[in-house]
């Protein structure tokens, strides 16, 4: 037993970052989180691995912490391309019988129509910029990133075949969250992806919108009390503080995001 939550916390990470070192994914939140009574654990997989390898990687993750605690089952937490890694392991590999619950925070279920229009450029502009992500998330760690693939799976109609071949576990329980920002300038990190996406599809966190991101029991779009919205980067927490100090019918630090997500998960028995 984790304090009052049942089964320890996995939290699967997208990708551009990393779990651990200079580009440790989750800023405050894995603290906050053991604050409340939680056991974390990292799913550590690569940061541009395809979908498929990233899955088995997570599989193994999965069956060695179960192995080495004695927990029965895990509740995985994940963020953004995450959310497709653990589906696939769940879903094909078999760890729907170690996995209680999932919650996808604005993870591509549904692709990108944008994406379905940058892959419209010309194929040697798309692997060149894959090419420069994977010589630096290399440096950074990753054993075998594939940026070209990875985007060629955030298409809608990549996206509808992986969900053909991955239907949900009934066993698990699953919950999906989107966020967006304000304006295309509330994040400059994510100012130009976000121009373009909205330009394309509409509001969105600097990269993906509620659409993209509706899965199964979605929980809606969570709105933050600040004048800028809540950015795809401000979902893990990059800056490390934070988004104000006002109150309202929002949220003013992502922390207590993840905290209500926990005490929601532990009032369920998970």
């Amino acid at each position: 037993m984790d304090g009052n939550l049942k089964y320890p916390v996995l939290l699967v990470h997208g990708m551009g970052f990393r779990d651990g070192g200079r580009l440790c994914y989750w800023g405050r939140i894995p603290a906050k989180l053991e604050e409340n009574g939680c056991r974390v654990y990292y799913g550590g997989q690569d940061s541009n691995g395809t979908i498929e390898a990233n899955g088995e990687f997570l599989a193994e993750k999965i069956k060695r912490i179960v192995e080495e605690t004695g927990t029965p089952k895990l509740n995985v937490i994940a963020h953004s391309k995450g959310g497709l890694d653990i589906r696939y392991a769940v879903s094909t590999l078999g760890m729907s019988r170690y996995v209680a619950s999932l919650t996808t925070i604005s993870t591509p279920h549904n692709g990108s129509r944008t994406v379905d229009q940058l892959l419209k450029l010309p194929d040697f502009m798309v692997r060149a910029a894959a090419g420069c992500s994977d010589i630096w998330l290399r440096l950074c760690g990753d054993r075998h990133p594939n940026a070209y693939e990875v985007f060629r799976s955030f298409t809608t109609k990549a996206a509808e075949e992986f969900n053909r071949r991955n239907p949900d576990a009934p066993e698990v329980y699953y919950q999906s969250y989107a966020f967006v920002m304000k304006h295309v300038w509330s994040d400059l990190f994510l100012l130009v992806p976000g121009f373009v996406v909205k330009c394309v599809e509409g509001a969105n966190d600097g990269l993906l919108t509620p659409r993209a991101a509706e899965w199964t029991n979605f929980r809606g779009i969570i709105t933050g009390n600040s004048g800028r919205g809540i950015s795809h980067c401000d979902e893990v927490d990059m800056r490390r503080r934070k988004f104000t100090r006002k109150q309202g019918n929002g949220i003013s630090d992502i922390v207590d995001f993840y905290v209500g997500v926990v005490r929601e998960l532990r009032e369920k028995g998970f």
